[in-house]
């Protein structure tokens, strides 16, 4: 299984924190965003957040390459969601024109560190 890490941040502001950590709560998400996760390959994904500044894991199986694009993206009720999101979210100042999730590179590993001692 492999793993991959993104950021964005939250607006700064406390209401609007707590409401977009209460849209992801278990049966407050929208079932046809859990359902469009599933479909793009996605076997586990968990968001962290600390202050405003969100960290999601996505993990898929070795043999899945994440697309930059989804089909499910382009669903309505996935477009829906997204607007929704947007009201609470604001872009890293180093995303890309369009970007939301910005993709995060790891620049430590133990394992890698143990094994060269």
């Amino acid at each position: 299984m492999q793993s991959y890490y993104y950021a964005l941040d939250l607006k700064d502001d406390a209401a609007a924190i707590a409401e977009y950590e209460h849209w992801h709560r278990p049966g407050i998400i929208w079932p046809e965003i859990v359902t469009s996760i599933r479909a793009a390959g996605i076997e586990d994904m968990e968001i962290f957040r600390t202050g405003n500044r969100l960290v999601m894991v996505v993990k898929m199986a070795d043999n899945h390459v994440p697309s930059a694009k989804r089909e499910s993206e382009s669903d309505a009720k996935t477009q829906d969601w997204e607007q929704l999101m947007d009201r609470y979210q604001q872009r890293l100042p180093w995303a890309e024109a369009g970007q939301k999730w910005v993709p995060m590179g790891r620049i430590f590993s133990l394992k890698e560190a143990l094994a060269v001692i």
